[in-house]
């Protein structure tokens, strides 16, 4: 008999579909894993991960995206275990209240639609 895997995850990948109005869909699993160590290329990567490559790219510099690394010299992947780790973290982090989230614009200072000073001292 086979011994089963200790854990099964399934990836979709993303396809073009011309006459369909929705430019991305699911063709089907793209890998099972069986346990085995698991790297994603970037098409994959965005699936998970919905931030613009230049996000990505200034977070890694800043260390706070997992790191890529390269298979060839022109194959680049991410270990598909840190970037779940990450995304855990930020989810933890969300939930715990710590998370950085960024100020709204100040209003009073854009030129076009400037906002309407009221007087409220009539009233």
């Amino acid at each position: 008999m086979t011994k089963k895997p200790d854990r099964v995850r399934i990836l979709m990948i993303p396809y073009q579909d011309y006459d369909d109005k929705d430019p991305v869909g699911y063709s089907g699993p793209a890998t099972v894993l069986t346990g085995l160590p698991r790297n994603i290329r970037r098409n994959e990567l965005r699936l998970i991960v919905p931030l613009a490559d230049s996000t990505i790219y200034e977070m890694e510099k800043r260390e706070e995206f997992p790191r890529r690394f390269n298979l060839t010299p022109r194959c680049i992947v991410w270990d598909l275990e840190e970037v779940e780790a990450w995304l855990e973290q930020r989810r933890q982090t969300c939930l715990e209240g710590r998370a950085k989230i960024a100020p709204g614009p100040d209003v009073h200072q854009r030129k076009a639609r400037p906002v309407k000073q009221t007087d409220r001292s009539s009233d």
